[in-house]
This record gives structure tokens, sequence and C-alpha cells, in this order.
């Protein structure tokens, strides 16, 4: 963890923390234009590289925002911190978890959070109060093994489909709500619903070594769902456990990541943090979308603690390539995001 200060006028007041994380994703090589740590640029201003978007460029910007600033004499009444942190990308447990226990971290007085957001593709920025619950989960199907040639009753590959079939119809489900709303829903306010891998007896499927001509006795498959706020979360763990009863005897599922419901930041005026973060953006002139995160940053632990927190990335006509192939962001877009925090740090920072 690299933990850096600029001391305020008032200490006493609560901080300022401008949040980033070092982690990235790994790269397919073969479908990148350019080398994916290379940071190329191209005769669009286009630079492209793993982690242009998610999220070097905003830990860079609060940096160079900052250098602007104590350039121009700028003096603020509040600490502002900046904080860049390991772990994010596989659930943040040994980064943000662990950060938040040390004395380091409880010696921030931490008033306002800033993290990650995301791109918009319109003329707008996306601003974030909030996001879905990740769970992720293996359905473990067991049945009678055999050889290929035979209709083997009650075997496992029945059951995996029709688990599949359950979850990717739910899927469907939630994919036309999005698609078909008349009203201005957003990814972030559905559930999300993908199969990540399949396993044969303890083999990933990809690795293969098993014979093709043998009826398995044990299928596995992981899921991906990301549980929106407006879903009751009781009631949607019960219909798991009904579709692996439907789906035969020997049908069972398991946690390997399950977020709690998450807490949300208040985006009315009542709110100071949140009336002074929007006054700093229509001083920009800019319009902003709010929205509930569509995955999972570390502001969410820091919400369900009780702090406030903002999820925002200055990135707007820009194509969401998080993850992505050849994800990339246009220097200009990248230079704006450094003005914008120049008039967003202060404005946070000397609210009184």
């Amino acid at each position: 963890v690299v933990l850096m200060k600029w001391p305020g006028k008032n200490p006493k007041l609560p901080s300022i923390l401008l949040n980033s994380h070092t982690d990235v994703v790994p790269v397919y090589e073969e479908h990148w234009k350019h080398d994916a740590f290379a940071a190329i640029k191209d005769d669009n201003g286009n630079i492209y590289g793993r982690g242009t978007q998610d999220m070097k460029c905003v830990g860079v910007q609060y940096l160079e925002a900052i250098r602007e600033l104590k350039k121009q004499g700028v003096q603020l009444e509040r600490d502002v911190y900046i904080s860049f942190l390991p772990d994010e990308e596989i659930g943040g447990k040994k980064g943000m978890a662990e950060f938040m226990k040390t004395d380091d971290f409880k010696s921030i007085n931490l008033g306002l959070a800033l993290d990650e957001g995301l791109a918009h593709t319109g003329n707008k920025y996306s601003v974030f109060y909030g996001e879905r619950s990740p769970w992720w989960i293996r359905v473990k199907c067991k049945g009678n093994p055999g050889h290929g040639s035979q209709f083997i009753e009650n075997n496992a590959g029945e059951k995996i489909r029709r688990m599949i079939n359950f979850l990717l119809d739910f899927r469907e489900k939630e994919k036309l709500k999005l698609k078909n709303a008349e009203s201005c829903i957003m990814l972030g306010d559905v559930t999300t619903v993908n199969l990540t891998q399949l396993e044969v007896n303890k083999h990933l499927l990809l690795q293969g070594g098993l014979a093709y001509n043998i009826v398995p006795a044990e299928l596995v498959a992981t899921f991906d769902l990301r549980v929106a706020l407006t879903v009751d979360f009781e009631a949607f763990e019960q219909q798991l456990k009904d579709w692996c009863e439907a789906a035969g005897e020997g049908v069972t599922y398991e946690f390997i990541h399950k977020v709690k419901r998450g807490a949300t930041t208040c985006t009315d005026d009542t709110n100071p943090w949140w009336a002074a973060f929007t006054t700093a953006v229509k001083k920009l002139g800019m319009e902003i979308s709010v929205e509930i995160f569509p995955a999972a940053t570390d502001s969410r632990m820091l919400r369900q603690e009780g702090y406030q927190a903002i999820g925002f990335s200055p990135m707007r006509n820009t194509p969401i390539l998080l993850h992505d192939h050849n994800e990339f962001l246009n220097e200009k877009i990248f230079l704006e995001g450094i003005r914008a925090y120049c008039s967003i740090i202060p404005e946070l920072a000397n609210l009184p």
C-alpha cells in the first residue's frame, strides 16, 4: 500500500481520500493491436494499454491535479490523502479490507472517498453512489457414471443442463428487462448472470484430461452473478435452492464469493459531500449520469462501514473497455480529467 498526504490547514476536519488500485487483469496478447503494457499512442491520440481505463488513468490524474494545484499555491482546509492499493481485481480481501484494519487508515479520519467509476459513451460523466453485490457460485451435480455408449439414467449431464437453463433463462429475463425498459434503467439496476467455468471430476474442461467415452460422476458449473440492490436477497437465495432441488438429487451449490447488500451514498443536497461534488462538476460545464456501479470496487467496503464514497472516472465520449481487448483512453480525455480533479478536489477539501 502506498499512502500519500497533502496536509490541509485544519487537520481536525474529516479528510478526503483519493483511492486507486495498482493491479490489472490479464490480457490475451493475440487480440491486441499493440503491446498491452507498452502504452502505445496512435495517430488519433488513443493510448493503448491494460489499465488505461481501469484505473491507472485516475491514479495519475490525482497526482497531476495535485501537482497543478500546488503549483498555483492552493491551500486546502482539509487533509487530502491518495492511496494506491493492491488486490482490487480479485476482491480486495488483501488490499482495502486489510488496509481498513490498520492504524494508518484509522488516522485518516475519513470524510469522503473518491474511487473509480466507468467511462460514459456519451457526452456525460458517469457517477456512482453504490454497487451491485457479487455472488460467485459453484453448482455441483452428481450422478451415475458409465460408458458413453449407454443411456445412463440419473446422470450429471442432465442435471447440469437443467441448472444452466434455470440460471440462463433468468439471465435472459433480466437482459430483456434492461433492453425493453421505458424508464432510465441502467445495467446496475438489473441482475446479471454469466456462466464462467465448467468442470468434470474437478478438471476444468478447458484443460481436458478425461476420456471422451466416459459419462462423468460429477459436473460443476461456476457462475458470476451481480445482484441488483432492489432484489430481496433471502428470496433470491431461496430461488437458487429451489432450482437445485428441481434439477435433481445430488445437486448443490456453494458460494465462492458472496457480498451482502451494499450501502449507498446519499445523492441529494442533504448530503454536503454530494452537493460539493456536483457543484464542482457543474463549474466544468459537464452533465452527470447518476448510477449504480454494475461491478465491484474497493469503495463498497468503505460504504459498508458507514463511510461516504463516490465512484468517478472522468471519461466521456469513450467506449467502456475495462478488462477488454485493446483498452485505450484518448489523450485529450485524459488531460480533461486532470482539469476535472483540479475543480473537484478543492471543492471537496474546502467544504466547511
